[in-house]
């Protein structure tokens, strides 16, 4: 592959078709352009996503290079792209790469719903929170569907607050008599009326 410089000069570079041999390319350059054959290269090879994922997750990782490796990684096909790896990357506290990672999901489309759900019904209060706050980031067409039924029995007050918060975004007027139940569900918490009354408001347009 060759890439085009300037009109005067063309760089050629030595195809890449060994992991290892990528990887230690990759730490020994610097240009940005090699970079980018190498990433090109990586994602076709096998744990070149894994290694790309991990990459994005380094802070010295420049930004347009993390660009480029997010746009290479959305366009993997859903059933080969480390799906769930990715997902990790929302809980950074980078908020630039937190975004690029709900950037990579949203090309995805159905295929995260699987991961959605898993997280959703698990005992982890933390996955079910991890797992609102990819559905209210991403928020593709079942979004709203699920975090009502998720609203419907949820016991823990931090995930189900979590969700009325995006509930605040995306509901609707028929979802306000479930967000009143969550009301009197935790009314022994001063804080959940104000909370679930404003969001009643935010759906309202008030």
């Amino acid at each position: 592959m060759a890439f085009v410089k300037n009109k005067t000069e063309v760089i050629t570079y030595e195809a890449i078709d060994d992991i290892t041999q990528a990887m230690k390319l990759y730490n020994d350059t610097s240009d940005f352009d090699h970079l980018s054959f190498i990433v090109e290269s990586v994602i076709n090879l096998d744990g070149g996503a894994d290694f790309l994922v991990e990459q994005l997750q380094h802070k010295e990782t420049p930004k347009n290079l993390s660009a480029f490796m997010a746009a290479q990684l959305g366009q993997m096909p859903s059933r080969e792209a480390p799906i769930e790896k990715i997902m990790e990357l929302l809980k950074l506290k980078n908020a630039y790469i937190r975004n690029l990672g709900i950037s990579i999901l949203q090309n995805f489309g159905e295929a995260i719903k699987y991961y959605i759900v898993k997280f959703l019904i698990g005992d982890d209060k933390d996955l079910r929170i991890f797992a609102v706050n990819v559905l209210g980031d991403v928020n593709f067409a079942e979004s709203r569907d699920m975090l009502i039924e998720l609203l419907e029995s949820e016991k823990d007050i931090n995930v189900a607050m979590t969700a009325v918060d995006y509930m605040a975004e995306i509901g609707q007027i028929e979802d306000i008599p479930q967000l009143e139940l969550i009301k009197k569900r935790f009314e022994d918490e001063p804080y959940v009326g104000f909370a679930i009354d404003r969001a009643i408001e935010c759906i309202k347009g008030e």
